[in-house]
């Protein structure tokens, strides 16, 4: 049977080719679509590793001129003491730039032991950092003063960044830093958290270092994260406002809560797929009417050979089934093809996502085409089984 299809799709194959490449280029835009929507989807099981709720960041732009290191130390700790003043203020901590849903991203690298270690996220954090997000410290513990002079730089790593240089060995106490750079010092890990989902709830952790804020690095510090106490409102935002433009006079002030950028950070992130859908059903449509058409077609140029088979013998939904099977035949030729290229993809590791994403894509991908080829076959298949065969030979 299969040996006979083939032969009818031979010998019409400047017209089946045609909806082959519509079936692979409709295959490889959902196997890409797919491949968005399976990604995002295992990120966002994924646990945030940290609170964000009642968390509100203070952005400040400081114009105070400091003469020296103990005036701007004095400075800032009387700006926190401020804050930690206020009965609803439950935790602060300054903080670099690139706080969780921010679009700021810090990142570093260095090579150790022979292998480079690239886009490493470094986070600038302050010593009640870990708790403003409720933290779990899994190893070892987060900076606090002792950190403030020691022979090597403190530094905190995510379970990711872990797993990555020491696998199930110890971490805490282990000193990493750059061997091509003689004169880069070595950093000492302290401790190991859980990883931050810090982009949104659609976007991976990926591997992370938080260092210390000390005072070299308070010329360059713009944000206070602080934690408040659940359902504080408008009034007291008005409350804390004025307290920062008090206290920093010469500093312009802005407060946002980190729900609201969550909610920013995930419409931004879902916009791409959004679009890419709207792309593929603009285009799965035009396939589905291509090949409807092109079957419906074939039909009227084939009622002779149809009626030729139901005269001998052949039954309505032998002749259905021919219909609809050739269509399949077609588009397992066309996924063959496709598949054979989306493949490369996790062998390669094509931007760097995991294999069962890929795999998990090309199977939805394969099962959606065939769907779509089922449908569109379903109805001419009935029609060429309604086709009497007296009146087709009658016309032939």
């Amino acid at each position: 049977m299969f040996k006979h299809l083939f032969k009818l799709i031979w010998n019409k194959k400047k017209q089946n080719f045609l909806l082959i490449c519509e079936m692979l280029i409709s295959f490889m835009v959902m196997f890409a679509v797919f491949t968005m929507i399976v990604n995002y989807y295992q990120n966002y099981k994924k646990p945030m590793g940290f609170k964000y709720n009642d968390v509100w960041v203070i952005n400040f732009n400081n114009a105070h001129v400091f003469h020296n290191t103990d005036s701007m130390t004095l400075y800032y700790e009387t700006v926190r003491n401020v804050l930690k003043s206020m009965p609803q203020i439950k935790e602060v901590s300054f903080a670099a730039s690139n706080i969780p849903f921010a679009n700021s991203t810090s990142t570093t690298g260095f090579t150790y032991k022979n292998k480079k270690y690239n886009y490493i996220n470094r986070y600038h954090a302050g010593d009640d950092y870990h708790k403003v997000f409720d933290m779990q410290v899994l190893e070892g513990r987060w900076f606090d003063q002792q950190d403030a002079a020691t022979a090597y730089k403190s530094i905190v790593i995510n379970a990711s960044f872990k797993e990555m240089m020491f696998g199930k060995g110890k971490a805490v106490g282990q000193l990493i830093g750059d061997d091509e750079d003689k004169k880069a010092k070595k950093m000492r890990v302290i401790g190991v958290v859980t990883d931050m989902k810090d982009k949104g709830d659609y976007k991976p952790s990926g591997t992370a270092i938080f260092s210390r804020v000390d005072t070299g690095m308070m010329h360059y510090i713009g944000q206070i994260v602080i934690k408040v106490a659940p359902n504080s409102g408008a009034a007291f935002e008005g409350q804390v406002y004025k307290a920062m433009t008090t206290t920093m006079k010469e500093a312009s002030i802005e407060i946002e809560h980190l729900t609201q950028k969550r909610d920013s950070m995930n419409k931004e992130t879902l916009i791409p797929i959004i679009i890419l859908l709207i792309i593929a059903g603009f285009l799965i449509i035009n396939v589905a009417l291509g090949l409807f058409g092109v079957l419906w077609y074939n039909i009227n140029k084939r009622r002779g050979e149809i009626g030729l088979r139901r005269a001998i013998g052949a039954s309505g939904s032998a002749v259905a089934g021919q219909i609809v099977t050739e269509s399949m035949f077609l588009a397992t030729l066309s996924l063959i093809i496709g598949a054979f290229f989306a493949v490369q993809f996790p062998i390669l590791h094509v931007f760097d996502l995991a294999a069962s994403v890929y795999i998990t894509a090309i199977i939805l991908a394969i099962i959606f085409i065939y769907l779509l080829v089922l449908a569109c076959s379903f109805y001419p298949g009935r029609q060429a089984a309604a086709v009497y065969p007296a009146v087709a030979l009658h016309e032939e």
